[in-house]
């Protein structure tokens, strides 16, 4: 039984990457792979291995960089000079806190609640350890 389906850490071609990231128009049905190529020119993060022809290939580091950009840009708003200045920082500590407190892609009511949370965990922990002394 042959498997033609690819590795998952193979290199992508820009085509399979914008099927993969959803960049898909609508209307048409056609790929939208010249965001992903104004993405390379914008952020110095993305780098795909270009060869013969000047073909594209992803790796998977590219595509969590992209995905990361695809989030900060559409889910959250951001501009890409807002985008720029936090793939610039050398850890991107604002996604990192935000992963850490399991409020990743959350809506603010739900990020409030799970701080919230949080928050009573923590007041606990205080109280009882005011207790032992």
């Amino acid at each position: 039984m042959e498997n033609n389906k690819k590795n998952n850490n193979a290199y992508k071609t820009i085509g399979e990457a914008a099927q993969e990231l959803g960049l898909i128009d609508k209307k048409t049905g056609n790929l939208k792979t010249y965001i992903l190529r104004y993405w390379e020119s914008e952020f110095k993060q993305i780098k795909p291995s270009i060869r013969a022809g000047k073909r594209r290939y992803y790796s998977e580091n590219d595509l969590k960089i992209i995905k990361k950009i695809q989030i900060l840009l559409k889910d959250k708003g951001l501009t890409i000079k807002g985008v720029k200045k936090i793939l610039n920082k050398s850890t991107t500590d604002l996604l990192d806190e935000n992963r850490n407190l399991g409020i990743y892609n959350k809506t603010n009511s739900e990020k409030v609640e799970v701080i919230k949370s949080k928050l009573k965990k923590i007041t606990k922990i205080v109280s009882d350890l005011k207790k032992i002394k």
